[in-house]
């Protein structure tokens, strides 16, 4: 098994450096491996090995992932922002072998046709993506019009167990509310519809990460010895010969888990690839000497090519959670696994039905009204005319529900909670990710940027999916009232102030809200709002004048012998989890590099 934290002392110079061993990682070396068995290959992965972590395979237990006592995530600090009321935004990233496909919630959902056209980049359109879409998945799912594929590594089923009257509730009153339920709204055309969810697992509760499908099998069938992985090793950078060649990388052993471990670097004959997320590959880059002169050189780091693109453009999906409490049983939520009265032991020797669920049961892709459009003011309604009225498959928030507490249960009386988590799938913010040294220990310059767009549109997004969401969940039949603490602080007297109830509402009158209701909806946003866990955008595939930093070749614009590929590529945001977008593109980028290196049909 050509698995080391320790990389053998013989092993100077390899054909392949992929740098990242992340979701897109893992699928671009097995499928090289594929290719030329003899095409020595060797990917350097900063965290641990994920094989056989109980927390990682078991999907009910992804909800570990999020602590910050993770040692499988890594966590970027934001600048602190008035736009945020004053508070520095965590980010989270993948931190282990497989990268975020390995501590993520499981849930799966395509983009929309359009999101790959509006790429306008040859090889990377919507029928090109949906190609590598089918390829890479095995669906449990009906599939009427021929859309998913069935025959790939990953598997898209619902697991082993679903919430029949939770899901069943929560349809009936989102259909309700004009977003009737569909068999599948990951046709990359569906919108204003809900559906039954299905997730990253397979029919027998295992989580679909791309180390497990493709990467081990490969490390473990005796058919790809070439194939080497070093785990718990960080890329320091990429090293250059005098003709701006990618020759290799150096890394160090990463220490959280060695310390006191020199610094090494390996060659590489053929070709170099940055895997390590919109929030690693930047860096990755620029403490190669790759950027804006001005940051790479303020950085105490030698330039080799202006590249002003790297580390801009960075963008994400903005996520509200809401919680409630409800009238399931206990054998209807994770509740008792997040709140430790479930053991995991116990639930592993039992094979409890819930280890195979990640407790997220239904999804919707949805827009407003035109008159809705026209409440959240003209700035918002210029907005809509020009970006989503011409594009009537993109929505606006992608909306799913948590049936367990949707978040930190500390301080919260013992029950059975559901929640509501809502995001903006197109922000018109954006940040940054710069380095601020040479070295890996030096924190990085990071802004996401949430809410920081001039005209203010990306909350007013989520002002309106605050009132619809809570609409929707108070017709429930489940619903016993809002937790307080999770919701915003509502003037005394307010007619939108939460409730309790012991029993279901029914058809109630909408809330009605006033300005001074509005004003503390808002307040609460900007001390709430959060990451999706979906960083991109930060080496985008565009020409270097229009700030791209790779071309359709995923080749990075002023050097050569060096690819970037992971979600850091995407040149505009995408209307899902960005999951399945990160695996096509491996996928993409596999054969784009398979073609290059001359291997096909071996």
């Amino acid at each position: 098994m050509g698995l080391y934290a320790e990389l053998p002392n013989d092993l100077e110079e390899v054909d392949i450096i992929i740098a990242g061993g992340g979701t897109a990682g893992c699928i671009i070396a097995a499928r090289l491996a594929d290719a030329d068995p003899g095409l020595s290959i060797l990917v350097v992965e900063g965290g641990p090995n994920n094989f056989g972590e109980p927390t990682i395979h078991y999907p009910a237990f992804w909800i570990s992932q999020l602590l910050p006592s993770s040692k499988f995530a890594l966590f970027y600090k934001g600048a602190q922002s008035n736009q945020l009321a004053g508070r520095a935004p965590i980010v989270p990233s993948g931190g282990t072998l497989g990268g975020g496909s390995s501590i993520n919630l499981l849930q799966y959902s395509r983009g929309q046709r359009s999101d790959y056209d509006d790429w306008k980049t040859a090889g990377w359109s919507a029928d090109d993506m949906l190609s590598y879409m089918k390829k890479l998945e095995t669906y449990h799912g009906p599939d009427p019009r021929g859309l998913h594929g069935h025959d790939g590594p990953i598997h898209v089923s619902a697991g082993t167990f679903q919430s029949e009257r939770f899901s069943s509730d929560l349809l009936n009153s989102l259909g309700k509310a004009g977003w009737p339920e569909a068999e599948d709204v990951n046709t990359m055309d569906s919108v204003n519809h809900s559906m039954r969810a299905l997730r990253y697992v397979s029919p027998e509760g295992q989580r679909q990460d791309t180390a497990t499908r493709y990467l081990h099998p490969r490390l473990l069938d005796g058919k790809h010895p070439h194939l080497h992985v070093v785990v718990e090793s960080q890329v320091e950078r990429v090293i250059f010969d005098e003709h701006r060649k990618a020759v290799g990388v150096t890394y160090r052993p990463n220490p959280a888990f060695r310390p006191n471990s020199e610094p090494r670097t390996i060659k590489a004959r053929r070709m170099v690839i940055v895997s390590c997320g919109g929030l690693g590959s930047p860096l990755v880059l620029e403490r190669s000497g790759l950027g804006s002169p001005e940051i790479v050189k303020r950085s105490g780091v030698e330039l080799v090519a202006d590249l002003p693109g790297i580390g801009e453009n960075y963008d994400d999906h903005h996520m509200m959670l809401y919680a409630y409490k409800s009238s399931l049983s206990p054998n209807e939520t994770l509740d008792a696994v997040l709140t430790g009265r479930s053991s995991p032991r116990d639930m592993i020797m039992q094979k409890d039905q819930l280890l195979g669920w990640n407790g997220i049961d239904v999804q919707a892709k949805v827009r407003p009204t035109e008159a809705e459009v026209l409440s959240l003011g003209p700035q918002f309604q210029e907005a809509w005319e020009t970006e989503f009225k011409p594009h009537p498959d993109k929505p606006l928030i992608l909306f799913s529900a948590t049936q367990c507490f949707p978040g930190d249960p500390t301080g919260q009386p013992e029950g059975q909670y559901f929640g509501t988590a809502n995001f903006n799938v197109y922000p018109f913010s954006r940040g940054h990710m710069h380095i601020s040294g040479p070295g890996l220990d030096e924190a990085p310059d990071f802004d996401p940027g949430f809410f920081a767009d001039a005209g203010g549109i990306d909350i007013k997004m989520h002002l309106w999916m605050y009132k619809r969401q809570r609409e929707i969940v108070r017709r429930m039949d489940v619903f016993r009232g809002e937790v307080a603490s999770w919701h915003p602080q509502f003037p005394v007297g307010s007619k939108a102030a939460c409730i309790d109830t012991d029993a279901a509402l029914g058809d109630v009158p909408d809330i009605e809200y006033s300005a001074e209701d509005d004003a503390a909806i808002l307040q609460w946003l900007r001390e709430h709002v959060e990451t999706t866990w979906h960083s991109m955008g930060t080496c985008r595939m565009a020409p270097r004048e229009k700030s791209g930093v790779v071309d359709p070749s995923l080749s990075v614009h002023g050097v050569r012998g060096l690819k970037v590929a992971d979600m850091s590529i995407a040149p505009s945001n995408v209307a899902a989890n960005t999951n399945n977008t990160a695996m096509a593109i491996g996928e993409r980028a596999a054969d784009i590099f398979i073609k290059e290196l001359g291997l096909s049909g071996q």
